[in-house]
Parts: structure tokens; sequence; C-alpha cells
């Protein structure tokens, strides 16, 4: 099963959301230089799939990639279908394992003020960083183990 990159988001700050950029470097067993959230133990790198935004679009909101705090936008992958423990290779060099599929949300974000749901805490997977290299957005995305 593959699929490929439509975003890479990053920010500063945790809590807000991600800018889209095109590349970004992942370091092994901390995930994306720049990124609040890299330097967590399991939750390194966050995907998110277009196919679960297009659910938010159909409400009639406007977004942009990133806006659900996500790094990776994807298509073409039913991430919600991967065991924790499942391998996956983003562009030519990266590997990270699946470790959490969905979050518990303490604080309500701006998504969920306007539509009253978020799907990032159902919808999101985590993943912990194996293997570092660089991605940028058109890249390939791989099961290499499930």
């Amino acid at each position: 099963m593959s699929g490929k990159i439509l975003a890479v988001c990053i920010s500063k700050n945790k809590g807000v959301q991600k800018n889209n950029v095109n590349t970004v470097k992942i370091k092994a067993d901390y995930g994306i230089e720049g990124d609040a959230h890299a330097g967590l133990e399991y939750r390194q790198v966050s995907l998110l799939a277009v196919e679960s935004i297009a659910k938010m679009k159909e409400r009639g909101l406007v977004l942009k990639y990133g806006d659900f705090g996500e790094n990776i936008v994807t298509e073409g992958i039913d991430l919600l279908a991967l065991p924790v423990g499942t391998r996956i290779k983003l562009g030519s060099s990266v590997i990270g394992e699946v470790t959490q599929i969905g979050k518990v949300c303490h604080q309500r974000c701006a998504i969920y003020y306007q539509a009253g749901d978020c799907i990032m805490p159902r919808e999101g997977i985590f993943l912990k960083i194996l293997v570092g290299g660089k991605i940028s957005v058109g890249d390939k995305i791989e099961i290499i183990q499930n």
C-alpha cells in the first residue's frame, strides 16, 4: 500500500496551527527539526489523511493543511487501518513506527469551536522516527511492515 505526501507542516509552539513548508529534515528518535512536538518519546511526528480533512470541509469549513496541528498530510493510505507497530517509509529514507492512533485533546482548539468537532483526536496517527532524512511535498509514503 502506498500513497503520497501532500503537505509537511511545522510550528514553533504547541497548541497552534502549523505552517505548510515544502521540505523538512527529520531526525531519528526526535522528529522534525524546528517543530514544537519534536523530541517527544512516542508522538514525534503526526499524520492526518486528506480524506479525513475532506470530512470537515464537507461541513463548510475553509481549511488549510496544518490547521489540525498535523505534521504530514497524506493521500492514498488508510491511516486508521494501520495497527500500532506498523512501519512506514516516508520519502526515500525516513522510517517511522506507528505508536498511537488518535489522542486526547485537553483543550478545545479553534477548529472545534468553529465546527463543534475536530478529527485529529480520532483520525490522526503518531510516529516514532527510527531512521531520519529529508522529506518533501510530493514524496511517496508506503507501508513497509504491518
